[in-house]
């Protein structure tokens, strides 16, 4: 039986994006046999072959938009003076670029200064390993400041772009575990290796464009709690600056944010709060005495009977009558749920679980299932943490490594601004796949006359 849709897995086919031939082993009539390699003849070593040539356009789009003339106004003061061989500007855009294509340490320099492409980006060498060493622990603290704000400018152009009603800014944190002697490297909260010295830093998604509006590296031993309520303050100051008085912040954060002072910070900066509830013994004994009558019903199954209901609980913790927060307190409980299970209920299959709100006016469902989206922002963790390697710190300096993570969290917003304004079809897609499909393109580099020419092989979102 032929369909006339294609089958929902076919949308993660990207051969045709790549500019691939699609396979056609059901028109032929015999078998495929791979030839033998021996046979083919190796010729002569071709200096000008690049393997990124997507550099190029890269490089080219970020002069475009500023981002080489504001590196040089911020953090040329870091290297000033006749005698700078590599102004600082030049170093921050090389490590840039090798983030952009993959690389996520300083030695990786080592293979890309064999590249032509890359070299001749770089100025015409790559600086020795030390020397770039050396250069990241020159940020100072107002350095980190201006560098942590330009990531999120970037990060905050496409929000810019269009006016919402309603935008979501997902806050969390990830443990970066570490195995040297790093400064900054303390045991803390680490859910695999436990007591290993680690970094904890938060981030700020906005959820609607999928970039970072928000970064901070903290200490391992650094966990989220009030300390961090000005820094979030800051992020919700910054957001509203470029989504608009009238655009309704929403802040979403894990049991985490189940802290006074913070859900005060929030509603301070008009903006609304909803956050896990941590399940203690007293929020859970206010949940089973909801009156069976006050749950009300939103999911049923095929016979009719509920999978899923919603209540408001009537609670109160007592630091939240020392900030002054009236908070709306939603439970939700459910049959379908998957994950961590909260049993409260023996003579029914019900798990629960609750969340903490300002919002006094919006459905308690919808608020609930708006939560969720804040589950978008562990792929983004994981994609900074496998493809940009966040994870990965160049040196045992504290300042050196904060100024690699937001270089490589710059890079990750101006490639996505990139590939917004490139191949807008592209959005969608994680790091390494665009890395294949806009930057790691093989070429050959050399002089057409006197000016650097380069060809590429074919890449249909290139061609523009």
């Amino acid at each position: 039986m032929q369909t006339s849709t294609p089958p929902p897995s076919t949308k993660k086919v990207r051969r045709d994006s790549l500019g691939g031939k699609r396979g056609d082993g059901h028109r032929r009539s015999q078998r495929i046999r791979r030839p033998d390699a021996r046979r083919v003849r190796i010729g002569a070593p071709d200096a000008g072959l690049t393997a990124y040539g997507g550099l190029a356009g890269f490089g080219a789009f970020m002069r475009e938009i500023g981002v080489d003339a504001a590196l040089r106004d911020q953090f040329g003061r870091l290297k000033s003076g006749p005698m700078v061989i590599y102004p600082m500007q030049a170093q921050l855009r090389l490590l840039m670029d090798a983030a952009a294509i993959g690389e996520a340490r300083v030695f990786g320099l080592e293979a890309l200064a064999a590249d032509p492409l890359f070299v001749h980006l770089a100025g015409g060498v790559v600086p020795s390993l030390d020397t770039v060493y050396r250069d990241l622990r020159r940020f100072d603290d107002q350095a980190i400041a201006d560098l942590e704000t330009m990531v999120a400018e970037h990060g905050l152009v496409p929000v810019r772009a269009k006016r919402r009603p309603l935008i979501h800014l997902d806050v969390d944190t990830t443990v970066e575990p570490l195995f040297g002697d790093h400064e900054g490297a303390l045991p803390g909260p680490n859910p695999r290796y436990h007591g290993r010295p680690s970094y904890h830093p938060i981030l700020a998604r906005c959820a609607e464009t999928d970039t970072v509006v928000g970064a901070k590296l903290r200490p391992g031993d650094t966990a989220f709690g009030d300390a961090d309520a000005p820094i979030v303050g800051a992020w919700i100051d910054r957001l509203r600056e470029a989504a608009g008085a009238t655009t309704v912040i929403r802040v979403r954060i894990d049991s985490a944010g189940d802290c006074s002072k913070l859900m005060q910070t929030v509603e301070q900066k008009k903006a609304h709060y909803l956050v896990k509830a941590k399940t203690t013994a007293d929020l859970c004994s206010a949940m089973y005495r909801v009156p069976r009558g006050c749950w009300r019903t939103v999911d049923t199954d095929a016979d009719g009977k509920p999978t899923r209901q919603v209540a408001e609980v009537d609670f109160t913790r007592a630091a939240w009558n020392d900030h002054g927060l009236t908070v709306r307190v939603i439970a939700v409980r459910s049959k379908d749920r998957q994950g961590k299970e909260l049993y409260l209920w023996e003579e029914a299959d019900w798990t629960v679980q609750a969340f903490l709100t300002n919002d006094m006016d919006g459905d308690a469902d919808e608020l609930a299932r708006g939560y969720d989206g804040r589950a978008g922002v562990e792929p983004l963790i994981g994609d900074l943490k496998s493809a940009w390697g966040i994870g990965k710190v160049p040196s045992a300096d504290f300042n050196a490594n904060h100024a690699a993570l937001l270089t490589k969290l710059l890079t990750h917003n101006v490639l996505r601004r990139y590939v917004a304004a490139q191949a807008p079809a592209l959005v969608t897609w994680r790091a390494p796949w665009i890395r294949r499909a806009l930057l790691v393109v093989p070429g050959r580099f050399g002089r057409s006359g006197r000016s650097p020419c380069l060809r590429l092989a074919p890449r249909p979102h290139l061609l523009n």
